[in-house]
C-alpha cells in the first residue's frame, strides 16, 4: 500500500495513509496547532471517512513542528463568548469532535510533542492509546478561562487517569511532564525525541499487521465496563465463521506470518 495524502476540506488538518496507518495531523504551526471551529467542525466528517475506508487500519493524531495542540484557539474563542448561544454552539463543535474520536471504531494513538493543552488533551485523551516524547507536556486548563467542560469529558478523563488524578489536572490546570504522564497513566510510554516517531509508528503498523476481526472486536467490547453479551456472542461467532482464525491457525502451524483479510473484502 503507497502512501497518498487526502485534502481534508479545512485549512489545519493534514492527513495522509500509508501502510495501513492514516495520520491526521494538526497543522497550524504558527499558532502552536491551536483548533479553529472550522477545524472543530471537520473533524467529524474526516472520521467517517476513514471508518469506510478500507486501506485504514489504525489512526495516529499527531501534531506539527514539535507541538500536539495548545488547545482552542483563544481569540476565536473569545469572539463565540460574546453570547451564551454562540458559546454553547462553538463547545457543540467540540464536544462532537471528541464523541467522534472516541466513538471511532478502528484504533487511535495520540502522538504527542511538545504542547497537548485544553481542547488538545481532550483529543488525546479521547484516543485509545498516547504516546509521548521527552519534550511533552500535558495540561487540562478551564481553570485558567473560567470554563466548565461538558460531562463526557471530564468523565473520560477521569477514566484514563483516576478521579484523584482528573481533579489534580482540572483544580489546578498546572502543566504535566512526560514522565509524570507516564506515572499517572495519561501516556502508555516515553520515547527519546529522535526515535519517537520509529517508535510510535512501528507500533502502528504492528496493530494494522493483526487481525482486525480480533482489534475492532476488543475495543469494542473494552468500550463499556460491562459488554452486552449479545455483543460478545455476535462477535465469537464472526471470528468462528472468519477467514481470519483459519488464516492466524494455519500460520502459526507453518511458522510464517499471517495475512489477514478481514475487513478487506
Amino acid at each position: 500500500m503507497g502512501a497518498r495524502q487526502v485534502d481534508t476540506g479545512v485549512a489545519g488538518l493534514a492527513l495522509g495513509v500509508e501502510d495501513g496507518v492514516a495520520t491526521l495531523r494538526i497543522d497550524r504551526p504558527e499558532a502552536r496547532g491551536a483548533l479553529t471551529a472550522a477545524m472543530w467542525s471537520a473533524i467529524p466528517d474526516i472520521l467517517a471517512g476513514l471508518e469506510v475506508d478500507r486501506e485504514v487500519r489504525v489512526l495516529v493524531l499527531t501534531g506539527t513542528d514539535g507541538v500536539f495542540s495548545a488547545g482552542a484557539d483563544i481569540r476565536e474563542l473569545q469572539g463565540h463568548y460574546a453570547t451564551a448561544e454562540s458559546a454553547d454552539a462553538y463547545h457543540a463543535l467540540n464536544a462532537a469532535a471528541e464523541q467522534a474520536l472516541a466513538a471511532f471504531p478502528k484504533p487511535t494513538i495520540a502522538f504527542v510533542r511538545g504542547a497537548c493543552v485544553g481542547g488538545g488533551c481532550q483529543l488525546a485523551v479521547a484516543c485509545d492509546l498516547r504516546f509521548a516524547d521527552a519534550t511533552a507536556r500535558f495540561g487540562v486548563t478551564p481553570a485558567k478561562l473560567g470554563i466548565v467542560y461538558d460531562a463526557g469529558s471530564t468523565a473520560r478523563l477521569a477514566r484514563v487517569v483516576g478521579v484523584a488524578t482528573a481533579k489534580y489536572l482540572l483544580f489546578s490546570a498546572e502543566l504535566m511532564d512526560s514522565q509524570q504522564a507516564l506515572r499517572v497513566g495519561l501516556v502508555e510510554d516515553v520515547f527519546r525525541p529522535e526515535a519517537a516517531e520509529e517508535r510510535v509508528y512501528a507500533f502502528a503498523r504492528t496493530i494494522a499487521s493483526r487481525s482486525q476481526l480480533t482489534v475492532r472486536a476488543a475495543k469494542d467490547l473494552l468500550s463499556t465496563a460491562t459488554p452486552d453479551p449479545e455483543r460478545v456472542h455476535a462477535w465469537e461467532q464472526r471470528s468462528r465463521a472468519s477467514a481470519d482464525v483459519r488464516e492466524g491457525l494455519a500460520a502459526f502451524t507453518e511458522r510464517r506470518a499471517p495475512h489477514f483479510t478481514w475487513g478487506t473484502e
